[in-house]
């Protein structure tokens, strides 16, 4: 059987680097530097890539190639390179694409330092960025300059938990001659291949749900080989490399995916449900709940809803804080996509150095909530929020 064959569970467990003389089951760890050659011809040949093969671990290593293969395999893609976190990824595919003077559009609810590089950083080396309302996708078009070289968006957003029409966006891109990047780090490749609808890179924080515990961090970025070679290019010269040891731990992580995400989507359903019917909560914004105004588009390009729920309690800022406060099961932290729930008050924490005008733009409200919702028996999970909503 070729590899097309087979299911999405097959790949992300029997795609293994090959067994060494060993024989092992499971793939060995290989913490080196470097490796060896068998002579100076062999030496030669490897680094002008007349063989593919292992030079140095910033450029590749037997772990992070196998976790690569394993995130291409699901995502549809050409083929990939891993960094030592998520915004390495985003970080180093900007930079390996743009030059001075180009010009990013994007969605406005991006990662708070996505953002950061877009209007504090990018804007050094002379490079632009127009956002776009998420609720408006029919302006994407005005945004559009001669110089404009990359259109990028996350769905679903973080942390308001919005939804883009992935097909339309690459429509748009394909029409406009741009390079269509989208961020799929909620989603992950088990819910949504951005591929199939058009786009030419996919970007994940691996320290997310492909960990899924919240024991290591990591990124990867996969799509278009052509695309690709000029990011592993700027990334081997530049080091943001996954290490050996995170890419042996990601790679095993991937085997049980979607079984965890599976399990994440029946517990966050739940927890929306229970929201949606709290009189202290003003709204629950869940893909998968008919409320969500994009329903029907996240029903279209996702398998399920993700993890991530997000609700307005009443009360603002100062009721965000005594909501968190009352917490007793669930942790307070900044990760998300973890075994355990986590909550999050984005306007009195993460978002808090925003105007008010700047949050509310990108959905963010005073009284908004963060749930990652994690892998516990959901009841309990329940109780302890509905006693935290007890103010």
């Amino acid at each position: 059987m070729s590899n097309s064959e087979f299911g999405f569970e097959t790949q992300a467990i029997r795609t293994q680097t090959e067994r060494t003389q060993f024989l092992e089951h499971s793939v060995p760890l290989y913490l080196t530097s470097s490796f060896v050659f068998e002579d100076a011809e062999d030496m030669r040949a490897s680094f002008t890539e007349e063989k593919e093969r292992n030079i140095y671990s910033r450029f590749s290593n037997p772990n992070t190639s196998e976790f690569v293969e394993k995130i291409c395999r699901m995502e549809g893609a050409e083929d990939g390179y891993a960094f030592a976190t998520g915004m390495a990824a985003v970080y180093s595919t900007f930079a390996a694409l743009l030059e001075a003077g180009d010009h990013i559009v994007s969605v406005g609810s991006v990662f708070g330092s996505t953002h950061t590089l877009f209007t504090k950083y990018f804007p050094k080396w002379n490079i632009t960025t127009s956002y776009f309302d998420i609720n408006k996708p029919e302006t994407i078009e005005s945004y559009i300059q001669p110089n404009t070289k990359i259109l990028f968006a996350e769905s679903p957003t973080n942390p308001a938990v919005d939804i883009i029409d992935l097909e339309l966006l690459g429509q748009i891109a394909k029409k406009h001659n741009l390079i269509l990047i989208i961020d799929n780090c909620f989603a992950t490749p088990f819910l949504q291949n951005p591929i199939k609808y058009g786009a030419d890179l996919v970007v994940h924080s691996a320290t997310k749900l492909i960990d899924g515990q919240g024991r290591v961090l990591g990124g990867i970025t996969v799509g278009r080989a052509d695309l690709i070679r000029e990011i592993y290019l700027f990334s081997r010269n530049t080091g943001p490399a996954l290490s050996p040891f995170n890419a042996w731990v990601l790679s095993k992580s991937l085997e049980t995916l979607p079984i965890r995400v599976e399990k994440h989507c029946e517990n966050a359903v739940k927890i929306a449900e229970f929201l949606e019917s709290h009189p202290k909560v003003k709204q629950v914004k869940y893909p998968f709940l008919k409320s969500h105004p994009q329903y029907e588009i996240a029903k279209k390009q996702m398998r399920l809803g993700g993890n991530i729920v997000a609700f307005e309690i009443q009360g603002g800022i100062a009721a965000g804080r005594k909501f968190l406060d009352k917490i007793q099961l669930c942790s307070l932290s900044a990760n998300l996509g973890d075994t355990r729930t986590i909550v999050t008050h984005p306007a009195s924490t993460t978002h808090s150095k925003l105007s008010e005008e700047e949050r509310l733009a990108v959905s963010i409200t005073d009284g908004l909530v963060r749930v990652s919702v994690g892998l516990e028996t959901v009841q309990d999970v329940i109780r302890d929020l509905q006693q935290a909503l007890e103010l």
